[in-house]
């Protein structure tokens, strides 16, 4: 049982029951190490309606009839008589806690969650990574991690408006985050990373004693180089693909400074993966795509690349 891992069907409203059972069809039995946490009955409606014909079978909380000749789905119940937005996401909330949960007994040995809308989980200014991490008690040493086959980049701060983010970049914070970085890409890809640090600022504030690369972004950099880290930076963010230079990771300072330029490259072969909690998670690096509802049109290459990180990571943590 170790080496079984969740997928938490997400988002209700979505693309995720296309690409999990589209996956499923398309991976050996070797690779079917694993079963899906949502609720039966919607996740088998919506299979009939995208005529997706695969075996089911309803676990039980002890996952002993783990069948892996079907698609095996931990059912999360919705009270049938009071269907709507609010039941259908505390659903998906409930899914999360139970694979957390699971998680944390060593039951499984973590899980990939498909894409939620955080606004309809009333996730203010908070992802599933920050959710994650609070309930690992690891909140502000969690790390987001976009893995690609190329290089990877994480943001010092994630979910919250632009306006928000000078005020929110500390050295404490910078250190803490690249820190954990550096010990998970370590112990999940067996390499010790070379890590670019962005600037904030245009042309990196011009290097003034007031900017935020002077009193907080170099000091950090400063006690990481003591720490034997292989950090350098800061680096305008506008130069840092253009000029060869030799590294793993991009740490930014916020969301959109480096995830942009990832998927760019990447597209939808790329992870989502969280540092810092007690066990593995991932999630594929896209949206809940809701204008492909039930259009056979929805990209399952990123959950493949996920299923396929995963049991390559479990083989070896």
């Amino acid at each position: 049982m170790k080496k079984i891992f969740a997928i938490v069907a997400g988002d209700p409203v979505s693309i995720n029951s296309e690409i999990i059972a589209k996956v499923w069809k398309k991976l050996d039995s070797k690779k079917k190490s694993f079963f899906v946490i949502g609720n039966y009955d919607l996740f088998k409606f919506q299979l009939n309606k995208l005529k997706i014909d695969i075996p089911l079978n309803k676990l039980g909380f002890d996952l002993n009839n783990h069948n892996y000749k079907k698609l095996n789905i931990l059912d999360i119940p919705i009270n049938s008589t009071n269907i709507n937005k609010k039941t259908l996401n505390k659903s998906t909330k409930l899914s999360l806690d139970v694979a957390h949960m699971f998680s944390k007994k060593k039951l499984i040995s973590g899980f990939i969650n498909c894409p939620v809308n955080k606004m309809n989980m009333n996730f203010k200014n908070m992802g599933v990574t920050e959710y994650l991490a609070k309930k690992c008690n690891s909140y502000g040493k969690e790390a987001m991690v976009l893995y690609g086959d190329k290089f990877s980049v994480s943001p010092i701060t994630t979910h919250i408006p632009v306006k928000l983010v000078d005020r929110s970049i500390t050295k404490k914070k910078i250190i803490k985050k690249i820190i954990t970085i550096n010990e998970y890409y370590g112990r999940f890809f067996r390499k010790k990373p070379k890590i670019i640090v962005l600037g904030l600022n245009p042309h990196n504030g011009e290097l003034l004693k007031t900017s935020q690369e002077r009193i907080n972004i170099i000091p950090a950099i400063r006690y990481l180089k003591k720490k034997k880290l292989k950090i350098s930076g800061p680096v305008p963010a506008d130069t840092v693909l253009v000029d060869k230079r030799d590294f793993d990771i991009i740490v930014g300072m916020y969301h959109d400074q480096v995830l942009p330029m990832f998927k760019a490259i990447h597209k939808f072969d790329a992870v989502n993966i969280t540092f810092g909690l007690e066990y593995l998670r991932m999630s594929p690096d896209h949206g809940t795509a809701e204008k492909l509802i039930y259009k056979n049109k929805a990209n399952t290459q990123s959950l493949m690349k996920c299923i396929r990180l995963f049991n390559k990571l479990n083989d070896q943590i």
